[in-house]
């Protein structure tokens, strides 16, 4: 684990080019799982929908190569949140960072069981913005494979434990 403080500007977007979420997290380093960044409770963000304030504290990684981006929270949040995603992209000086949002996610609640949110924005979001089926594919097994990942019961990391030494820098 490598800690640095360096600042991210992360812009998400819906497929449709809609920006979602944009706000400035803090690189705190990375891992063998990715880079992991952090926003502190009442961070702002830009979206829109409207302008809102992170209700907790959150890191979140960002994996290799990988069609989703994990956030975990300090409690009262959901303790694992990932979104599946289009390949998360770099700025050539690492200083931003560009996803798409693809509706689906797979959300693990302190205490609770995994569950999959947002099926039918997915589904009409897909026929609206026209998804090609590569990226349906990817986003369907991206959601599977996260489903079976973040089981409480699993112990796969990060989803166990990996994650909060990176939390407990922020939260």
């Amino acid at each position: 684990m490598t800690t640095e403080r360096a600042s991210v500007l992360v812009e998400v977007r819906k497929y449709d080019g809609r920006l979602s979420g944009r706000w400035t997290a803090a690189r705190l380093g990375e891992d063998e799982h990715g880079v992991w960044l952090g926003t502190p409770q009442g961070a702002p963000t830009t979206s829109d929908s409207g302008d809102w304030a992170a209700r907790f504290a959150h890191v979140v990684l960002v994996p290799r190569d990988a069609w989703w981006m994990a956030s975990f929270c300090a409690a009262p949040g959901p303790e694992v949140y990932c979104d599946v995603c289009t390949v998360p992209r770099w700025s050539e000086h690492g200083t931003v960072l560009r996803l798409v949002d693809l509706d689906l996610d797979v959300v693990r609640p302190h205490g609770g069981d995994v569950h999959v949110e947002d099926e039918d924005e997915f589904a009409e979001h897909r026929v609206r913005h026209g998804y090609p089926d590569s990226v349906v594919t990817h986003a369907r097994q991206t959601c599977a494979w996260l489903t079976g990942a973040v089981r409480r019961d699993d112990g796969a990391e990060p989803f166990t434990s990996a994650y909060r030494p990176w939390l407990a820098l922020i939260a």
